[in-house]
């Protein structure tokens, strides 16, 4: 009987990156802006530094997102809001510093438009 060795998935090289970013980020002791991305929608999260708590959190599935979209809405530009959206909430909570997780997920795009989003309304990395 011979063993089949499949390469690792796209999914599992990404999970594999995420852990080792959130690794560096728990020998930091900062408070953790997440983000994930499905076809369709964005959520970002930040925990508290031990990664118990979810401290404050934004997603395209909101009503306050939805509703300041126009019939022809970018993906892009929803991140844009949901990045905007986390950082007045996280500002008004004291919140001002955090490292940015992006989930194994490329600086690219949606979740690149969230971090820049996410900075512009307040929020250092």
């Amino acid at each position: 009987m011979t063993l089949k060795i499949t390469p690792p998935g796209k999914k599992s090289a990404r999970l594999r990156r995420a852990r080792r970013a959130r690794a560096r980020i728990a020998r930091q002791g900062a408070m953790r802006l997440t983000v994930f991305r499905t076809p369709n929608h964005i959520y970002a999260q930040i925990f508290s530094p031990e990664g118990a708590r979810v401290l404050v959190q934004a997603s395209s599935l909101e009503s306050a997102v939805r509703a300041s979209w126009a019939p022809g809405t970018t993906k892009t530009a929803r991140a844009e809001r949901v990045g905007r959206l986390l950082a007045e909430r996280a500002v008004a909570l004291g919140i001002d510093r955090v490292a940015f997780d992006r989930s194994g997920f490329k600086y690219h795009g949606r979740v690149r438009a969230l971090a820049e989003a996410a900075r512009s309304g307040g929020l250092q990395f």
